[in-house]
């Protein structure tokens, strides 16, 4: 090919791959399906929402409520907001309440960041919206600051992580209540090699064994990919390198039919001057780990602490301090929206949810358009948001 026709070829290429890029752009349609205002409503969503066959979302907020220490609501799929549920003191049923999980007669269970002696309960919440608490942390053998969303197995068994204590380290535990309501410790960290501050919640394969990573601790002290076996061993899949493999894994893992692991690290991968921006990875059924993007810190965003969510297609989505973006089945990352901080939201720290119809759901701390009271800067108490990509 000559070179003159060479060229006007590569600048073909170009400006069609403009063109898609833009036509991608527009593709995305970005809504806000309800907006935060301060008092009894709730405020600050920082864990996202979940939904039920008829399409109605669940989620809780970190502010506000009766007493303004959180609450658990329900959004209608016409965007009416009811509270469910407003926590009443930290030392009676918990204050700032985490993520929900919601089962098939639509019991509630969660956990809090504070309350009971000051370390976290975990409670039920009835679909009437009668709450029992379940487990009061004391900080001792039991652990402490439970942060990350329950698992319930096929008996009813609940199980989750505490972030810290449960040892002489301090370096969080893995715990289980049973369908009568009694708490156990399966597996307290050491803080060395088995991991240290388990900050994510765990997933389950179908023989009962759990997935999960710390944030710390392993073998370069970066966190890992750990397994505990349904007989309550933990043996490390993976000891993150720090740098460009990642480092600090604090979101919960996805898992695929052949038994891969899907998850975020909030640091490592490329460095921006003094700082670095995380990656999205994949830990294989033989324990191998592969970065399948490096974030920059520029237009992709920086800093993802969120679970991600897997399409049929095996494409990934996910949320950075800033962007929502799509990791693809071939590894390509794409921004499919950017954050202004006003009316729309900020920062997307939940995890997103998707729906039948592939649409993509989720939370912003602040934004929005009602100023949120002892937010200085009336950033906003924060919005519930549907994208459709």
């Amino acid at each position: 090919m000559k070179s003159g026709l060479r060229a006007a070829v590569a600048v073909w290429a170009a400006i069609v791959i403009v063109m898609l890029a833009a036509q991608c752009a527009q593709a995305q349609s970005y809504s806000v399906l309800y907006t935060f205002k301060l008092g009894p409503y709730g405020a600050g969503p920082y864990w996202g929402v979940i939904e039920d066959a008829r399409g109605n979302l669940y989620g809780t907020t970190s502010g506000g409520g009766s007493s303004d220490i959180g609450s658990v609501f329900k959004l209608s799929t016409t965007g009416k907001e009811t509270v469910l549920y407003g926590f009443k003191s930290p030392s009676v049923d918990g204050a700032g309440p985490a993520s929900l999980i919601r089962n098939a007669d639509g019991t509630f269970y969660g956990n809090t960041y504070y309350g009971g002696p000051g370390f976290g309960t975990v409670y039920q919440l009835s679909s009437k919206g009668e709450e029992t608490v379940l487990h009061m942390f004391q900080g001792q053998a039991d652990g402490a600051y439970p942060q990350s969303p329950l698992v319930e197995d096929a008996k009813g068994n609940v199980y989750g992580t505490a972030y810290s204590y449960g040892g002489p380290s301090s370096a969080g535990t893995i715990f289980k209540i049973n369908n009568t309501g009694e708490f156990s410790v399966l597996h307290t960290f050491t803080g060395g090699a088995d991991g240290n501050r388990p900050a994510a919640g765990l997933v389950q394969d179908s023989e009962g064994n759990f997935y999960g990573t710390t944030a710390g601790g392993g073998a370069n002290l970066f966190g890992v990919v750990f397994k505990l076996s349904s007989t309550g061993e933990e043996s490390v899949l993976y000891s993150f390198k720090g740098g460009r493999d990642g480092e600090g894994p604090v979101a919960p893992l996805i898992r695929d039919e052949s038994g891969n692991l899907y998850g975020t690290t909030e640091y490592g991968g490329v460095r921006v001057g003094q700082y670095s921006c995380g990656t999205v990875f994949r830990v294989s059924s033989t324990a191998k780990e592969t970065v399948l993007h490096r974030f920059t810190g520029y237009t992709d965003g920086c800093n993802p602490t969120t679970a991600l969510v897997r399409d049929a297609e095996g494409n990934l989505y996910g949320t950075t301090s800033a962007t929502i973006f799509r990791i693809s089945a071939c590894g390509g990352e794409t921004v499919l929206y950017s954050f202004t901080g006003g009316p729309d939201g900020e920062p997307p720290v939940s995890g997103l949810i998707q729906d039948a119809q592939g649409n993509l759901c989720g939370t912003t701390q602040y934004g929005g358009y009602a100023p949120c009271g002892s937010v200085s800067d009336n950033s906003g108490c924060g919005v519930v948001f549907k994208l459709v990509p």
